[in-house]
């Protein structure tokens, strides 16, 4: 089985350095070019996926559907981004963060790390039983932290406290990883 997992092209919300949660904006002209090459590098890789997944973010379906061409995306809310609670939309160089997260004693509704890993994990250890005797290509779109999680997980980075950068393991808007796993 072969992984890849994207992070959505970019939005007026990532171009304006504000934190982009569960509030988040559809794509911006940049992040459908970006889109449009993820596709053009499928293509010239001859990459076909036998599965689509996403994250039921607007920005993510829009990435997953034009990145691929196709309208059969797989939508699953285990891979919805990081909840920000009222840290989301401010500008990233005015929040407080502890860690990895917004200051939970300051901003409220801030997700606690450890439930957003079990549903990243729980969803990715679905994916790998359900396909496990497979030689699917399947793709993941997701966001800055669900890539950071999900390579997290197949790198062996332990994510056990808010202090574990696991999100020096993403990449950027419209890039992705590949992880190729053996039967």
């Amino acid at each position: 089985m072969i992984i890849y997992i994207t992070r959505h092209g970019q939005t007026e919300i990532n171009a304006g350095g504000r934190a982009q949660g569960r509030n988040g904006a559809t794509l911006n002209e940049k992040g459908v070019e970006q889109a449009i090459e993820l596709r053009k590098k499928f293509e010239n890789e001859q990459i076909i996926f036998d599965y689509i997944y996403s994250s039921p973010q607007e920005r993510a379906i829009q990435t997953a559907k034009i990145s691929t061409g196709r309208e059969d995306i797989i939508i699953d809310d285990r891979l919805n981004v990081y909840d920000l609670g009222n840290a989301d939309g401010l500008l990233m160089s005015e929040i407080k963060i502890t860690g990895t997260v917004p200051d939970m004693a300051i901003y409220k509704g801030v997700e606690k790390l450890e439930d957003y890993k079990k549903r990243i994990y729980s969803f990715i250890n679905e994916i790998l039983q359900k396909y496990k005797a497979s030689d699917y290509t399947i793709l993941i779109v997701g966001h800055k932290d669900s890539v950071g999680m999900l390579s997290a997980y197949f790198e062996g980075f332990k994510v056990e406290t808010i202090y574990d950068d696991y999100l020096k393991l993403s990449c950027s808007n419209g890039r992705y990883k590949k992880y190729v796993l053996k039967k």
